[in-house]
């Protein structure tokens, strides 16, 4: 090693950390192997882990409060979207910070915020990577409330999402319910208010709520879509048959098209909005159902801080200014 990097690992004071490690996420097999390679890799880097194994039954929010009581200033997810999902909701509006490891199934929030896919360049990062702000949208639907960091859907998507997890997973007795949902699928009439004032009526088969440019198997619902402009991104699907929103879906995960690019699909821009449905449509926050029904969405700035990387997917980021925020101190 040569004697630059020794001296900087040397100088480093060591770093608390919680790291909350979910087995269960993409291949678990390989979780004994990624648990043990994880905490070598910490050890190099002077992070002193407390592990917590996430379980069935696990309640995170309380595991991250009783964490944060305790005085550790970084939170460590290894896991997938889902375990991120669940341990961010609970840091939002806290000065703690949110380190990813990502070892899931898609990993899509780590690719929206430069994360390396690498468990050695994932677990450098935490020491390295820059300390940002990133807003976070909530979703309500009657008395339920969920935090969502990608997108909320309303109607075919989150009809669909259930059954193409699972075939994603390997579980291909799915495709029949798959068809079966997509072919009885019908569009619903809207009623949207955008920040209390602007009201319109349309139909849809599909409504998404961004908040990030890239939502589920890396899927790029648009390039202009920004977690840090305190605004949620709002695409209604109205002109599109569910033949013109299939292949529209297949050519964004392909890397092409965008939804700023289709003149079918509305964007609009909001700090809050309601949507009402009938008849009623399924409701998905990041990927957890919400019911059906109508929703209220709402955007809090720089609500969340987190380790990314050098290069973020087409984004403007407010770094974190105050030194006894950062990660590595």
């Amino acid at each position: 090693m040569p004697r630059s990097s020794i001296r900087k690992i040397i100088a480093r004071r060591p770093l608390r950390a919680k790291l909350i490690f979910n087995a269960t996420s993409g291949r678990p097999e390989e979780s004994p192997q990624q648990l043990a390679h994880i905490l070598a890799e910490m050890q190099n880097q002077q992070i002193l882990p407390e592990v917590y194994m996430v379980r069935g039954d696990s309640q995170v929010e309380v595991v991250v409060h009783d964490a944060i009581k305790a005085g550790i200033k970084l939170i460590v997810v290894a896991g997938g979207d889902g375990t991120i999902d669940s341990v961010a909701g609970a840091l939002v509006g806290r000065s703690t910070v949110l380190g990813i490891i990502p070892i899931g199934t898609r990993n899509n929030l780590a690719f929206n915020l430069g994360i390396p896919s690498g468990i050695v360049e994932a677990v450098a990062l935490l020491r390295d990577g820059r300390c940002l702000k990133i807003d976070v949208g909530d979703v309500r639907s009657g008395r339920v409330k969920r935090w969502f960091l990608e997108a909320a859907s309303m109607g075919l998507l989150s009809d669909l999402y259930p059954v193409a997890d699972d075939i994603q997973h390997g579980n291909l007795t799915q495709i029949g319910g798959f068809l079966s949902t997509l072919v009885t699928a019908i569009p619903s009439h809207l009623r949207l208010t955008l920040d209390g004032h602007a009201s319109f009526d349309t139909t849809a088969h599909l409504v998404l709520i961004a908040n990030m440019p890239f939502l589920g198997p890396n899927f790029q619902i648009a390039n202009d879509v920004s977690f840090n402009d305190n605004r949620l991104d709002v695409f209604v699907f109205s002109d599109m048959s569910k033949l013109n929103l299939i292949t529209y879906a297949m050519q964004s995960t392909g890397g092409a098209g965008g939804a700023a690019e289709d003149t079918r699909i509305k964007h609009y821009r909001a700090k809050h909005l309601t949507i009402k449905s009938d008849p009623p449509m399924t409701l998905l926050s990041d990927g957890m159902p919400l019911g059906q029904g109508s929703i209220t969405a709402r955007i809090h700035r720089h609500a969340l801080t987190v380790v990314a990387g050098a290069v973020l997917r087409g984004e403007t980021v407010a770094l974190v200014t105050d030194p006894k925020a950062k990660s590595g101190g």
